[in-house]
């Protein structure tokens, strides 16, 4: 967590802390695993109101940040929705709401009104079978017909897939890398609900079979630019994925703690013992660089500094710390550790799923061997 907040960014963290502790504790996110939106859209539209989803809008279309850096400012939400395991299609709304607020048509900015109400979903539909985040293995097609385009490919792991009313598909045309925003209700288009290891968050696969756009679905220029226009993307994701991440690991150290002083073992509470004061240190020392690694993401995507290799030490060190971190967690909680009742695997599960979305640690360690010509 930040301690160069400004007033207004202190007051916009505790504000949306308790909007998350009140509005929707651990008991109720349990309540919505069965929902199949992963929470009530009157919730999310609760949460538009407070910000969440107009922060990476430019003033001129309605939106606005906190403090200038759009990004830095969303990350403390992302921070205290990772705190309260919390759902909803925060990243790939705030993520492709940025893209149109960038490079969008006045036709498709249009629809920023209804994103910044919490009445509209978007979806990023990017990654494809096989996992791989990078845009040079996109495979989906995007074939000139009738003065628009054909799109035809199959997306994966598409955040509020199903749920999302507008789509960014990144696909493969004759000029090169290009995006399309499309609507969910498109004919030759298809979400389908996938499993997912998270409880709280909705993922689908999404197959275009010969969807139709017109050329006014074209999300910028297509070649070079979308390229330049996805890492984008990419980045804005990781910075929220890891300060979500960092959130969830803190939260996870701070129950674990409490539990330590709570629970007695021979007449003594389990935190009195020297080995496990060792492994509390070293806990600390893990949740709080993941902090200061997410914090330095999100200050170098909002400056413009080596924003891409920034990025990527901040998810190859939180997405193995933040994991690393709950399984000791896990085993300093002993048995009741490993329940369903418990609220720990809810933690432990959205920071796994984390651990492989928009690439892996090991994936991005191996992208900065390459920055540095190795």
């Amino acid at each position: 967590m930040r301690f160069d907040l400004s007033d207004d960014q202190e007051f916009f963290r505790e504000t949306a802390r308790r909007f998350i502790e009140t509005e929707i504790p651990v008991g109720k996110v349990r309540e919505w695993h069965d929902h199949p939106d992963g929470c009530p859209q009157s919730w999310w539209q609760a949460a538009a109101e407070l910000g969440w989803t107009s922060l990476m809008v430019p003033e001129s279309l309605g939106g606005g940040s906190i403090s200038g850096r759009p990004i830095v400012d969303l990350a403390i939400v992302a921070d205290e929705m990772g705190r309260g395991v919390t759902p909803g299609p925060f990243m790939p709304t705030n993520a492709v709401a940025d893209t149109l607020g960038r490079l969008g048509a006045p036709d498709q900015q249009a629809l920023l009104e209804g994103v910044m109400t919490g009445e509209v979903v978007l979806g990023w539909a990017f990654c494809e079978p096989g996992g791989d985040w990078t845009a040079a293995h996109v495979a989906a097609e995007a074939v000139p017909a009738n003065g628009g385009y054909l799109l035809n490919g199959i997306k994966t792991a598409v955040e509020a897939g199903a749920q999302a009313h507008h789509l960014l598909v990144t696909t493969q045309s004759p000029e090169g890398l290009a995006q399309f925003l499309v609507s969910a209700d498109a004919a030759g288009l298809t979400a389908t609900p996938q499993e997912s290891l998270d409880l709280g968050r909705r993922f689908a696969e999404v197959r275009l079979d010969g969807v139709a756009v017109g050329p006014d679905a074209l999300v910028g220029a297509p070649g070079a630019a979308t390229v330049a226009d996805v890492e984008r993307q990419c980045q804005v994701m990781l910075v929220l994925q890891c300060a979500e991440s960092a959130g969830l690991a803190a939260r996870v150290l701070e129950f674990t703690a409490e539990y330590a002083f709570d629970r007695y073992s021979f007449g003594r509470p389990l935190a009195s013992y020297q080995a496990l004061k060792h492994r509390f240190a070293d806990m600390k020392m893990w949740s709080e660089a993941s902090y200061a690694a997410a914090d330095a993401a999100a200050d170098a995507l909002a400056d413009g500094r080596e924003e891409v290799r920034t990025v990527s030490v901040a998810k190859s060190y939180v997405g193995d710390r933040s994991v690393e971190l709950m399984q000791d967690c896990v085993q300093l909680h002993g048995g009741i550790g490993v329940t369903y009742e418990h609220d720990l695997h809810l933690y432990m599960r959205r920071a796994t799923v984390n651990w492989g979305l928009f690439g892996t640690p090991a994936d991005h360690r191996e992208r900065l061997s390459r920055l540095l010509g190795y």
